[in-house]
């Protein structure tokens, strides 16, 4: 610490030295300068707590942990979605963008102090060792699921592909019992569809590594078992899908797109500003297309509906999305973890820009929301968050994030099949001839 303060009082030292000897440099120079001394007076100040926490605080602190504590208030002041990284977080951030990972294939929730599972994903060692949706895991090797968070129980479920892990199942109408479990690889599928007679329904739960391949996939499954003259169209649910990776979003909007503009981001320098532009090649066919969203629908989400929208590409439906309008970068720091930074917003192709603001649909659908949770299915919304970036006035809140587990429930789905199967009446979104919307 000694040194590190000795460099900055030298650099400080310095500085003023080159604002005087130059005396006949511009005035915007000298002022660079001062601020860059000022800078270096500031770290002097870090030094000097970080030392004076090293010497009086009540207990040895670890000076890897003040470090980690202060890069992370360093980015969390910032805004919502910079942040510091640790190195599992890391490694957890890209378990979960790749889509695959060593475990037993459960989705999990947490009720009553207990990881409750939710479904068996098909063809795992928990769909092979019998586990049913509603099963609570009380035990895991032994040791009480009670006191632990769910991310930790999850962890310990996780491991090396091969290895063991032991479960104790409660399950309602029986006795406790333990399973054994090999682990494996399991690939997280961000796609899932279904066709419904003469309409391909397409959900997106999030934009992943693999996320246009899945679409691609469900793209050909539609053609291949609907005759042309008889598909109606395609509905992409991006309902509550928190978004992901810029690529992916991208490739998504690109797959219903023949040409234009899909998206374009700009940071504080003008030159780093980035367009990027649809390939030649609608994977429809120019099929009528239709898109959910609600307030639970953000980032990724919000660029490939916003892309479709101002293409006339796709009909909106469902409550306004939740606005997310910045890009993060990761920069990894080698062993010690990664920066998630914001370096940019994104704008529509018509320039918009989402951020603090979201996609409001082409045709509002509200659910019919159950007495006991209603105000609680409501989302904030980025404009609600502290200290999110502005976007000038009539920011907006979020809205309902609400969708009923039973389709035929589920009135922003219902609506989205009428409308293409020509019962419900309103018009169907046309692929534009101008692939430049003005702005």
């Amino acid at each position: 610490m000694r040194r590190l303060t000795y460099l900055l009082t030298g650099a400080v030292f310095g500085g003023g030295l080159v604002a005087f000897a130059l005396q006949g440099i511009p005035v915007g120079t000298i002022s660079a300068v001062a601020a860059s001394s000022e800078t270096y007076r500031q770290l002097n100040l870090f030094g000097d707590v970080f030392e004076k926490i090293r010497t009086d605080y009540v207990e040895k602190p670890e000076d890897a942990k003040l470090i980690e504590s202060a890069i992370s208030g360093m980015l969390s002041g910032l805004d919502p979605h910079s942040s510091y990284m640790d190195p599992k977080s890391f490694k957890d951030m890209q378990v979960q963008t790749k889509g695959e990972f060593g475990g037993l294939g459960i989705e999990v929730t947490q009720e009553d102090g207990f990881v409750k599972v939710v479904t068996p994903i098909d063809d795992t060692p928990a769909s092979r060792a019998g586990l049913l949706a509603g099963d609570f895991i009380v035990e895991i090797d032994g040791d009480s699921v009670q006191g632990l968070t769910l991310n930790q129980a999850v962890d310990r479920m996780r491991g090396p592909v091969n290895s063991s892990v032991k479960l104790r199942i409660s399950r309602k109408g029986t006795d406790s019992f333990e399973v054994s479990l090999k682990r494996e690889i399991i690939k997280i599928s961000s796609v899932k569809s279904r066709i419904e007679n003469d309409v391909s329904y397409i959900r997106i739960t999030q934009f992943t590594e693999k996320t246009s391949d899945g679409l691609k996939n469900a793209i050909d499954q539609a053609t291949k078992n609907i005759p042309a003259d008889k598909l109606k169209g395609y509905i992409v649910d991006l309902r509550n899908d928190p978004g992901g990776l810029l690529d992916q979003a991208i490739a998504v909007s690109d797959a219903f797109l023949e040409r234009g503009e899909i998206v374009s981001t700009r940071g504080r320098n003008p030159d780093d500003a980035q367009r990027y532009v649809a390939r030649s090649g609608d994977l429809t066919g120019g099929k009528p297309v239709v898109v959910l969203i609600n307030g639970g629908s953000a980032s990724a989400s919000e660029i490939v509906a916003g892309a479709l929208q101002d293409h006339k590409r796709a009909t909106i439906i469902g409550t306004r999305s939740f606005g997310k309008g910045s890009v993060q970068t990761i920069i990894p720091l080698g062993p010690s973890g990664a920066l998630r930074l914001t370096t940019a917003r994104y704008y529509t192709p018509s320039g918009r820009s989402i951020q603090a603001k979201g996609i409001d649909p082409d045709i509002q659908v509200l659910q019919d929301v159950p007495d006991e949770i209603k105000g609680k299915d409501e989302t904030k919304g980025e404009a609600a968050l502290k200290g999110h970036l502005k976007n000038g006035a009539n920011e907006q809140g979020g809205s309902s994030a609400y969708v009923p587990a039973d389709p035929k429930q589920d009135k922003q789905l219902q609506y989205a099949f009428d409308l293409l199967r020509g019962i419900k009446s309103g018009s169907l979104a046309e692929p534009s001839k101008d692939t430049t919307p003005a702005n």
